[in-house]
């Protein structure tokens, strides 16, 4: 078993960690504060290739697997959280579009959504249903060659700003069987969106609510087939998962690097911080937790890219333990900070309030302990305990 990185590999992880250092640290604070969406940094991410990072290349992507898409992820997150996890939207939401949808719908968009000049959202949650996917209620009627959709979504990132909503709806009965997934346009008529909502965190994109009011969708706009959304939406998430994850290791790794500059110049009863040897042994679990948090999360993209049988779980749980890792991370470098880490001059506190949300979205990090053991519990092949 080897744990190095290829080549390849490391020459990705390059061209992110110099990306973030030149196009999304120098901004985070100004992105942050202002809010802008920094769409001309996504064309600049789209030059690389990282907005259609496991797309095709007949789909005008790079075609990576989602351990170096991974690895990707958690340099960009050591510029800017928030923009780096929407690219993980974007990407989530365009890989599905490249997998499910018909050639001809797929050409239209591919180009401009590779590039960046095109955004892509991931609508799933509601109003009313959150981590109970199974019981959204934004319905979808089928009329000849169109389908008429009404109804809401929530907590929708980049919404307003992007071009192109991968929405889950109800065609059918209730349950996850009667769920489906339409590509639908953004500016159609009928569609209407809410304020951008003030956020703790994740400030250089906008979240708003969507709504639906008898839009209507081409046939053609339909995601693999009637009621496989459910299955398309889990399949997103569990690449979600990984990103997300990774998004959480390059924001710890960033605030564990400040930590460690803080305490080996701040002076305290004579000497410095670093000097103590309670702050050495804090350094040393977060620097610990942070690698172990890291081979999870590469282990789990590992199985993704396997199509392991586990490979839900293996997300589930890379995810509960990095996104929980990261924020503690994050708040034991602020802690290091004393007073300074909690003043917006100092990036620590902005890391801090990015990766809180971690633990939320992509499935609560109660639901992924759901996950876990369900499989654990229920499927007696399950190759998770050895």
């Amino acid at each position: 078993m080897n744990y190095n990185l290829t080549e390849d590999q490391r020459a990705f992880q390059l061209t992110a960690r110099k990306f973030a250092e030149q196009q999304l640290a120098p901004n985070a604070k100004a992105w942050d504060e202002g809010p802008v969406f920094p769409k001309q940094t996504f064309v600049a991410a789209g030059k690389l290739g990282f907005m259609a990072m496991y797309i095709p290349e007949h789909y005008h992507g790079i075609g990576l697997g989602r351990l170096d898409s991974a690895i990707i992820m958690e340099e960009l997150a050591s510029g800017c959280t928030s923009t780096a996890a929407f690219i993980s939207i974007h990407n989530m939401a365009f890989n599905m579009l490249s997998k499910y949808g018909l050639p001809a719908f797929v050409e239209q968009w591919c180009e401009q959504l590779a590039s960046g000049e095109k955004l892509a959202s991931y609508c799933l949650t509601e109003p009313g249903a959150g981590s109970d996917a199974a019981s959204l209620a934004t319905k979808a009627e089928k009329q000849g060659d169109h389908y008429l959709v009404n109804g809401s979504k929530a907590f929708i990132s980049g919404a307003g700003d992007t071009d192109l909503l991968v929405t889950m709806v109800r065609t059918g009965k209730a349950g996850p069987k009667g769920i489906s997934c339409l590509a639908i346009p953004a500016d159609s008529a009928g569609i209407s969106y809410g304020k951008k909502e003030e956020k703790l965190g994740w400030n250089s994109q906008p979240t708003r609510t969507i709504s639906f009011e008898n839009v209507r969708v081409p046939v053609e706009n339909l995601l693999a087939n009637e009621g496989d959304g459910f299955k398309l939406a889990m399949e997103g998430l569990d690449g979600g998962r990984i990103n997300i994850a990774a998004c959480s290791l390059g924001t710890a790794s960033s605030s564990l690097k400040l930590g460690k500059e803080y305490v080996m110049e701040r002076q305290q009863f004579g000497r410095a911080i670093s000097e103590f040897q309670n702050t050495q042994f804090k350094l040393a679990d977060m620097l610990t937790e942070l690698t172990a948090a890291r081979q999870m999360v590469r282990l789990a993209a590992f199985k993704l890219d396997q199509n392991d049988p586990d490979k839900t779980a293996y997300c589930a749980m890379a995810k509960r333990f990095a996104t929980d890792i990261g924020f503690e991370i994050c708040d034991q470098a602020l802690q290091l900070h004393g007073g300074y880490g909690y003043i917006k001059e100092y990036p620590i506190e902005r890391h801090f309030r990015d990766t809180r949300v971690h633990r939320i979205l992509e499935g609560t990090n109660e639901v992924m302990r759901l996950i876990i053991s369900r499989k654990m519990l229920d499927d007696v092949n399950s190759t998770l305990i050895q």
